[in-house]
């Protein structure tokens, strides 16, 4: 391939010079055996720019994130397993019971385009700190909900105050990680994040059944308080303003060429941003700078002062996950992401119908204890798409001249094209067969299998193909996701009522089944669709940057 087609074709979003065959590139190279991984983004020079922190500061952000998921994920799970009981004391149905969830999900989703923009404008720990607090006094509020219309309410503000577990820590990951990482570290997101909805269950039915219903969701408050405390003395802000323009770096001119770099993106060509250094440049090509490092308490003040400087952009931010919608990729990683989350949600939705009624009827504690069978699928799947999938990228990066295309991981989405209908044929119409109890939970742990594959899979093609962009192109996302994962919430229950377990579920795996196979389109046309889209994803690229909103 020519030079010049080269440069045209790491201009479109998402293409990236990933691996550096022949040892040429003019940029930055991971260290130690993965030496010719090219560094992307390229970061600063300035050893508070969380790309470039140490390995135990990186460990630190990622155990906050994790926390903060882990804590508010197990306050929006833990009634799954104990609806039976709850629905026997407040006198509140399982449809009703059932809707609230689809709403809180509406919330969670929605509620993104509030928290998102503050926390890209003036901080992200702020709004992790005020997420979960509020999160805490909303569980303590819970149980005194006797009406159809205070569950609701409820469950509304729970969504809405808990959105940022939903798109915000994506993008923190994706702050302090290169994208030769980011694989692993979102999968380890997407295990607290799936796990903590499977893992809850498990400890809500033991409490059920010995302090009763109430003390579940005094639990999630005193888990929730755990983590305040947490975060509070070890989170540490992962914004970091970048004034240049990460969609237009040149290209080092060549030593017997004098005409001017054309301009080429420098997330999709790898090339340092100004000032970068790196051991494979020459001391003299960086320029030399000194920067103060930040004390203890600089990094767990509330505000930094860089973002209280910034101009304010909140309505551009706000605006933009909406315009986002037009862009066929975002869109498709938000239904990719919804339609895996639908069968999670039809899952909880059913456990306690299924597994508590007859022929099993099993205890609440049983119906809990039977949520490990997810959480082992949780496991494997992280372990899959994360280390695993980073490997696979890698190599086809290396078969494809150390070029990487987003789409390249939607490969691993190929196991999820049987594994989704088996499951869910599995799970649906062995129970209306009166299978034995083993086929029903091991069916569950192969739903959270794919619905993890699922979250982490459509999350990195977002961020992978809009980097620059993808704090806001996460937003639309779960937009699209959550909307789809309150329309399931809301029609659960009259769907298996109506239909019955075996029709419901046969009808179910066939459109697992289709969903899953809409990754081979955008494998086919995905990079088309990136390309038609450059010129606008550059406008807003160029918008953010000039006020130093690039993260």
């Amino acid at each position: 391939m020519a030079a010049d087609e080269i440069v045209e074709d790491l201009s479109t979003p998402g293409t990236v010079h990933l691996v550096d065959l022949e040892g040429t590139m003019h940029a930055q190279h991971a260290k130690g055996g993965a030496h010719d991984i090219v560094l992307i983004p390229a970061p600063s020079q300035d050893p508070d720019d969380p790309l470039n922190w140490s390995p135990r500061r990186k460990a630190l952000s990622t155990a906050s994130v994790c926390v903060y998921t882990l804590m508010v994920g197990i306050a929006s799970a833990a009634i799954y397993s104990v609806l039976e009981p709850i629905s026997d004391a407040t006198g509140l149905t399982l449809n009703d019971l059932n809707s609230g969830t689809g709403y809180m999900f509406l919330a969670f989703g929605w509620g993104c385009l509030f928290w998102q923009p503050l926390a890209l404008q003036y901080g992200k720990r702020p709004v992790y700190l005020f997420s979960i607090l509020a999160t805490l006094a909303i569980q303590v509020w819970a149980p005194y909900t006797k009406s159809n219309g205070q569950w609701i309410a409820n469950k509304v503000l729970q969504g809405f105050v808990g959105a940022p577990i939903e798109s915000l820590c994506e993008i923190s990951v994706a702050d302090v990680y290169f994208q030769h990482e980011r694989g692993t570290y979102i999968a380890v997101y997407a295990l607290l994040l799936a796990g903590s909805n499977f893992l809850a269950p498990v400890f809500a039915g033991f409490i059920a059944d010995g302090m009763g219903w109430q003390w579940v969701l005094y639990w999630c408050a005193i888990f929730c308080a755990i983590g305040f405390v947490f975060l509070f003395f070890f989170m540490e802000e992962t914004n970091y303003s970048r004034h240049h323009i990460a969609g237009v770096a040149p290209a080092p001119p060549s030593p017997t060429d004098s005409s001017p770099a054309t301009p080429v993106s420098d997330e999709k060509s790898a090339l340092p941003r100004e000032g970068a250094t790196s051991p494979e440049l020459e001391a003299s090509d960086a320029p030399q700078m000194h920067y103060k490092m930040k004390t203890y308490m600089d990094k767990i003040k509330l505000f930094q002062a860089a973002d209280l400087r910034k101009p304010n952009h909140l309505g551009g931010m706000v605006a933009r996950p909406l315009i986002f919608l037009t862009f066929p990729v975002i869109f498709y990683a938000g239904f990719s992401y919804g339609s895996n989350l639908v069968w999670f949600n039809v899952l909880n939705a059913t456990a306690s119908l299924i597994l508590g009624g007859a022929p099993y009827n099993f205890a609440a504690s049983m119906v809990g204890l039977s949520y490990l069978s997810p959480l082992v699928g949780v496991a494997i799947a992280s372990f899959y798409t994360g280390v695993i999938g980073d490997k696979i990228v890698l190599k086809i990066a290396r078969r494809n001249k150390g070029i990487l295309e987003s789409e390249h991981r939607l490969w691993l989405f190929a196991p999820s094209l049987l594994l989704i209908p088996f499951g869910l044929i599995l799970w649906g119409v062995g129970a209306a067969h009166h299978i034995n109890w083993f086929g029903c939970v091991f069916a569950m742990g192969v739903i959270a299998l794919t619905n993890t594959v699922g979250i982490q899979l459509s999350v990195s093609y977002c961020i992978d193909s809009y980097r620059d962009l993808s704090g806001e192109a996460m937003v639309t996302v779960i937009l699209v996701r959550n909307t789809m994962s309150f329309a399931i919430g809301y029609g659960i229950t009259p769907w298996v009522d109506n239909m019955g377990l075996q029709n419901a579920f046969i009808l179910a795996a066939f459109a697992g089944l289709a969903q899953c196979l809409s990754f081979l389109v955008m494998v086919k046309y995905g990079k088309t669709l990136r390309k038609q889209s450059a010129a606008r994803y550059r406008k807003y690229v160029e918008q953010m940057a000039s006020s130093g909103m690039i993260h």
